[in-house]
This record gives C-alpha cells, sequence and structure tokens, in this order.
C-alpha cells in the first residue's frame, strides 16, 4: 500500500498498526508528527475557525475546494499517538519510508521517527528531494520498486521454504 492521501498519508500505517492483515507499507514522506503542520495547511486561526463553524474547506491553491476537515476529524488527528501506533504494527509488515532531506512541507526528522518505533522497517532519504521529489521522480520510482521486488523475492524465499518443509516431513512420515 502506498502512503500518498493528501492530508492522511498516515491512515495506512494507521490501519497497519490496528488490523494485521497489511504485509507491506511504502510510506513516502509521512508525518509522524500530527499536530505539526497544520497552520501551513489551514491557516493560523483554523482552532477558531473550526470551532465556529464546525468545519474547514480546504482549498488548492488556485481556490478549488480539495477536502473538509470537520471538527471530530481535526480532533481525531491532534489526538493520534504516532509512537504508539508504530509500536503496534506487526513485525512481519515489512515498511519503507521514503523522505526528501529537502522537504520543506514535512521535514526529513520525522523519517527518523519512523525508523526508531517501527520494527521491520527500512528508511531511504533522498538526498535533495522535496516533498514533491519534483526533480527525483525516477530515483524515489526505483526505490519504491527496488523494496517491491525485494519483499516479493523474500516472501518466495519463504514459501519455497515451507514447501520444502512440508516435503522433508512427509518423507521422514513414511520413512
Amino acid at each position: 500500500m502506498l502512503n500518498r492521501v493528501p492530508a492522511g498519508g498516515n491512515v495506512v500505517l494507521l490501519y497497519a498498526s490496528k488490523y494485521n492483515d497489511v504485509p507491506t507499507v511504502i510510506n513516502i514522506s509521512g508525518r509522524f508528527h500530527l499536530e505539526k503542520g497544520m497552520e501551513g495547511r489551514l491557516g493560523k486561526d483554523f482552532l477558531q475557525r473550526i470551532k465556529q463553524n464546525g468545519f474547514i474547506d480546504v482549498k488548492n491553491r488556485k481556490g478549488q475546494f480539495e477536502y473538509r476537515v470537520t471538527q471530530e476529524s481535526l480532533m481525531d488527528r491532534l489526538t493520534t499517538d504516532t509512537r504508539a501506533a508504530c509500536l503496534s504494527i506487526d513485525q512481519n509488515c515489512r515498511v519503507l519510508t521514503i523522505h526528501g532531506s529537502r522537504d520543506k512541507i514535512v521535514p526529513a526528522k520525522d523519517a527518523l521517527e519512523f525508523a526508531r518505533f517501527i520494527r521491520n522497517h527500512k528508511l531511504h532519504i533522498i538526498e535533495g528531494a522535496d516533498h514533491e521529489y519534483t526533480a527525483h521522480q525516477d530515483e524515489l520510482a526505483t526505490v519504491v520498486l527496488d523494496f517491491v521486488k525485494a519483499v516479493r523475492e523474500d516472501r518466495n524465499t519463504a514459501e519455497l521454504l515451507q514447501s520444502c518443509e512440508r516435503a522433508v516431513n512427509f518423507i521422514k512420515a513414511r520413512i
């Protein structure tokens, strides 16, 4: 699963922390400290406006509606314990975090926090990349593909070993 949903990219990691049916997560520029960055996206007076109206409509740079933030969803985000969620991710779930070293929207230090608290984790910092990986799309794609291939090879090897083990046990039972 890819982690690139606007204003909710951490949903995949949070889902993986709650359910053990996610074998692989690719976390691209995810935010660890969910309480940060709100002012930049919602405006300086976002807490006052959301209390007054019950919601904030987020618009893009062209002034077009993108999505609505409700007071409930904002409070849910602000009270999410990312550290606890990361510690709850199943050890068999493989997680790759990719982050740009020049990301001004989500600091690269957030990627280091994911690496601290997720057990089966690989971290890749792309030097010079911004939040959108503007001049680093090829490197981003390569890192993702290499990780997916490695996970697939590991799973195929594990299945082959299980198959061999079953065959050995069958032979032993027959002898």
